[in-house]
């Protein structure tokens, strides 16, 4: 039996949380998130003058007797909050030990979770495609509800890293199609060679919140490989011979620690929560600390 995306012990601590979202919900799905709309939930809103035909229940008399003019009192309707995961399933998301997807689909689920716990509707978005998981894929794209979560865990296991990406156009096809913005986690290594630029800026345009998480392998951030190497790229299978020494170890962990903090700098500058990982770094301390502090969930 394998073993599951999140432990037990986990879980039981991930449903004390509940994800932060910085703008009311646009939803019009009912669910437990203040919203712009009028309705029957226990916040009050507003008043407004009554008009015939009015509910008298929502009269309010004390006003009535300072004024002595009749007003309605306006309730805040609770919406569903969207909650949009983009997760990179290419292929050099498999490449690592520990593997960069195991630990991409482990946030994935484990986001998913503290948003099913919270009545929030879950949407997995998985690029590139791939015909042979197309049934799973499916029932990620729009889940709702506490006990759909273990057969959420069920679809996410059977997901692999396979093929090219098109990062920018998946982003930018996921900002289009969705019919109400919310919360977007991005989970992917952003090493295209076409750059996350444009697919980021179509989210924000769009109006979503977005967090990500840029996820490399320990052996990216620091290879233990030298001499004559024939590097293969995982998507395109281009291939580039290099002598790699130990006296380059240093010049190639800048140029990563570079590349990362431009992709810092450039979410900071959009408002966007960006968290770089290792696939070998604990789960537990970004989950219930890094991302607590950074008010994704609280």
């Amino acid at each position: 039996m394998s073993q599951p995306l999140i432990t037990a012990e986990l879980l039981r601590r991930l449903e004390q949380l509940q994800l932060l979202a910085r703008r009311r919900s646009k939803s019009t799905v009912r669910g437990e998130r203040r919203s712009k709309a009028r309705g029957q939930s226990v916040e009050f809103a507003d008043h407004r003058n009554y008009v015939s035909g009015d509910d008298l229940r929502y009269l309010d008399w004390n006003l009535y007797g300072r004024l002595d003019k009749l007003f309605l009192k306006l309730y805040e309707e609770e919406r569903e909050l969207p909650v949009t995961i983009f997760l990179d399933c290419s292929e050099s998301m498999a490449f690592g030990e520990p593997n960069k997807f195991h630990f991409a689909r482990q946030l994935a689920a484990a986001i998913g979770y503290v948003a099913l716990c919270g009545f929030d509707r879950v949407s997995v978005r998985t690029f590139p495609d791939n015909p042979a998981e197309s049934a799973y894929r499916q029932s990620l794209l729009s889940v709702r509800g506490r006990k759909s979560s273990l057969q959420y865990f069920r679809n996410l296991a059977h997901l692999t890293a396979k093929g090219t990406a098109d990062f920018n156009g998946a982003l930018r096809r996921g900002a289009l199609e969705a019919r109400t913005t919310g919360v977007a986690v991005v989970l992917s290594d952003f090493l295209d060679p076409q750059g996350y630029e444009a697919g980021l800026t179509s989210l924000i345009g769009r109006g979503f919140q977005v967090n990500a998480v840029q996820i490399l392998s320990p052996e990216e951030i620091s290879p233990t490989n030298f001499g004559d190497l024939r590097l293969i790229d995982a998507e395109t299978g281009a291939q580039t011979e290099v002598t790699f020494g130990r006296y380059r170890l240093e010049q190639y962990q800048q140029m990563v620690e570079n590349f990362r903090q431009k992709l810092r700098e450039y979410c900071a500058g959009r408002g966007i929560s960006i968290f770089t990982a290792s696939s070998a770094d604990s789960l537990e301390q970004l989950l219930l600390k890094q991302l607590r502090e950074a008010e994704v969930w609280g």
